[in-house]
């Protein structure tokens, strides 16, 4: 049996102190905001313009609205924000951003461009600047089910938005997704007795829209998931029984891709949707029975 003997321990004070706390020293600076030094809003030649000065990877929760399923969910998103001040000023007001965004939260902050334009407007009000930059990149969950069983889960792509605003030019909207597709080897097919090596791919979709782009017309979201997985050898799904591990396997070995094909093929939808006016594609496939990674890139610009 262990000799236990109860510990006597200093007060918190006293271990405050032991590791290292003092007491307040004397206080010879103004507390009143209006009495305090401001340094950011020095005027000066400061030498150079600067493109974006603000905030970044700011986590806040957004909700997205999505006309398939779940239509309504709630993700966390990373956010960057910023605007362009002149050689003129030495900074800007970094609580300023933040104060818009807790403002713009209380009611549930919506991943969607019109509220985005919205905010970047304000924001560069707020800001006293002439423009301002919103970016935004979360995770986006849709319902997949199982081709023969009938089976659902929910897989999720990697959504982005960035929003422009310029008082003189007006607004520049771009959106992206990040989504993992199959392919099948079309050379492997062809060679082999039988069988073929496939390996998981990821499509990367960077879009710009137009000024007026309605999401409530063309939900963008579902648009670029389509253009990606429609042109894949197979899509994922989150359950799979067998009857469905059989369809999805002989519908990627009908279905051969190289990742140029991928690429090819992803820009040829991008191209036909309405409210798409250019593009950058990159797709990348994580080889399988190579150490090496397999990429092809396009970009495009409809006008």
């Amino acid at each position: 049996m262990n000799n236990y003997r109860e510990k006597t321990l200093p007060t918190k004070e006293e271990r405050h102190k032991l590791f290292g706390s003092v007491k307040p020293g004397p206080k010879t600076k103004p507390a009143e905001k209006d009495k305090m030094a401001d340094l950011q809003n020095l005027q000066r030649d400061f030498l150079f313009d600067l493109d974006a000065v603000g905030i970044t990877n700011v986590k806040y929760p957004v909700q997205i609205s999505s006309k398939t399923n779940p239509n309504t969910q709630t993700s966390v998103a990373t956010f960057t924000f910023t605007s362009s001040i002149k050689q003129t000023s030495k900074g800007t007001n970094m609580s300023r951003f933040m104060e818009q965004l807790t403002s713009y939260s209380k009611n549930g902050f919506y991943a969607e461009f019109s509220m985005l334009k919205e905010f970047t407007k304000e924001l560069a009000n707020r800001l006293d600047q002439k423009d301002a930059t919103i970016e935004l990149s979360f995770p986006w969950f849709y319902e997949r089910t199982g081709p023969s069983s009938g089976l659902a889960g929910l897989n999720h792509a990697d959504l982005t938005m960035r929003v422009v605003y310029h008082q003189d030019t007006g607004y520049e909207l771009q959106a992206g997704m990040s989504v993992l597709i199959t392919t099948l080897c079309p050379c492997s097919k062809e060679i082999s007795e039988y069988s073929a090596h496939n390996q998981r791919g990821k499509v990367t979709m960077e879009v710009c829209l137009p000024e007026d782009f309605n999401e409530l017309e063309f939900d963008w979201k579902i648009a670029l998931l389509e253009a990606a997985e429609s042109n894949a050898s197979a899509r994922l799904h989150p359950v799979l029984k067998r009857p469905d591990e059989k369809m999805v396997t002989e519908v990627a070995y009908e279905n051969p891709r190289f990742v140029e094909d991928m690429a090819r093929l992803v820009a040829a939808d991008l191209y036909e949707l309405p409210f798409v006016s250019g593009f950058e594609i990159t797709c990348q496939n994580e080889e399988s029975i190579h150490m090496h990674d397999a990429i092809a890139k396009i970009r495009h610009n409809k006008s």
